[in-house]
């Protein structure tokens, strides 16, 4: 199989050409302008940042974006789907009013910015996914589905359940509606460990399908399990560690549904994607906060194809040093430590993203071989 091409610039600057600039040069290099945009909607994914979180990409970045497509007479619009669990972006209302508060607005972002899912995150459409073994019809949101071109703008940073969120889950999970993302997560449901609760509740504020019940006598948090859709968020939300997936294999088939998300979504029609390896916080954007970068800011990439794109953004990121002051730092300089040579999983052992990119090759999402290209 031939190679795929991934472009790839630094975050070098001068004085005649910002980064907004060079990222519009790259991406024309990169070969966006021969899809045919003339007239048509685009949809442009990104993540909007949960309220709090200031590690999400920056508005100036979607601008390029938005503003190269209409140079090619396309009529591009930002999205992003409601999420599963509570905070600031489960229905439309708070969805916009949080991307506002993030700097993104029609103004900003030079183009109009649509929750892809609708008002509640019901407004989804049933598509087949082409040799998918777990997912026969995904669910997605409308709007980005009536779109005639995709394209992907990613944030890769690390991520708490699978290792990574780079184009893929990008497009697989966030453009799923929340019946969609059920979906994805059903299979693993965690427990709680009972001996490390300390009762504080933190984690009951994250769960939007009141499967966590709380003992007031024993001061222990219990998981409903016929309740419980197996989000994980609960995981995140705690900081003694006491709750955690029972079936470890979760994960796993949790990339897998993914990447038949995200093959549902991209299949028939243009697409192209981008990634941009800054400020690769250790946890997902979903968080209300962002922990200080694990790796240094690497570059801007861009593919049209997403699963070679998010293999040169793993191996740029494992060939790069650790930041001090930071999760990975700490972890890799604790007591104990077991180095298992990926940055990524020494950042957050339970987490895993090899399947991902496997299973994106073996159901014909794209090519893990790539040829870099650099424009500097």
């Amino acid at each position: 199989m031939e190679k795929t091409k991934v472009y790839f610039t630094d975050f070098r600057a001068n004085p005649h050409e910002g980064l907004p600039l060079k990222l519009k040069r790259m991406l024309k290099a990169a070969g966006i302008g021969n899809i045919d945009f003339d007239n048509k909607f685009v949809a442009i994914k990104m993540h909007f940042g949960e309220l709090g979180n200031l590690g999400f990409l920056r508005p100036n970045y979607a601008k390029a974006v938005a503003d190269l497509v209409k140079e090619f007479n396309g009529k591009p619009f930002l999205t992003d789907c409601n999420t599963l669990y509570p905070g600031k972006r489960k229905n439309a209302l708070e969805h916009l009013e949080c991307a506002w508060e993030n700097g993104f607005s029609p103004l900003s972002a030079g183009c109009p910015v649509i929750i892809g899912d609708g008002l509640k995150g019901t407004d989804d459409i049933s598509v087949p996914v082409i040799g998918g073994k777990h997912i026969k019809e995904a669910k997605i949101g409308h709007a980005i589905m009536d779109a005639d071109v995709f394209i992907s703008l990613s944030h890769f940073k690390g991520h708490e359940m699978t290792g990574f969120g780079g184009a893929i889950k990008n497009i697989g999970m966030g453009c799923a509606s929340r019946a969609g993302k059920k979906d994805q997560h059903q299979n693993g449901k965690p427990v709680v460990l009972v001996e490390k609760c300390v009762g504080c509740k933190r984690c009951l504020r994250e769960c939007a399908n009141d499967a966590l019940v709380f003992d007031e006598v024993a001061r222990k948090m219990y998981i409903d399990v016929d309740k419980c859709v197996g989000c994980g968020r609960c995981i995140g939300a705690c900081n003694f560690d006491a709750i955690e997936f029972k079936d470890w294999s979760a994960p796993k088939e949790l990339n897998q549904r993914m990447v038949e998300y995200t093959k549902a979504v991209l299949d028939g029609r243009p697409h192209f994607h981008i990634s941009l390896v800054v400020d690769v916080s250790p946890n997902c954007d979903c968080h209300s906060e962002n922990d200080a970068p694990i790796l240094p800011n690497i570059g801007m990439f861009a593919s049209f194809d997403p699963l070679a794109l998010d293999q040169a953004c793993v191996d740029a990121c494992l060939q790069a040093t650790p930041l001090p002051n930071s999760q990975l730092h700490d972890n890799i300089h604790s007591h104990g430590f077991h180095d298992h040579g990926d940055h990524f999983v020494n950042s957050t052992p339970e987490s895993e993203y090899k399947t991902c990119l496997e299973y994106g090759q073996e159901i014909g999402l794209g090519n893990r071989e790539y040829e870099l290209i650099v424009i500097k």
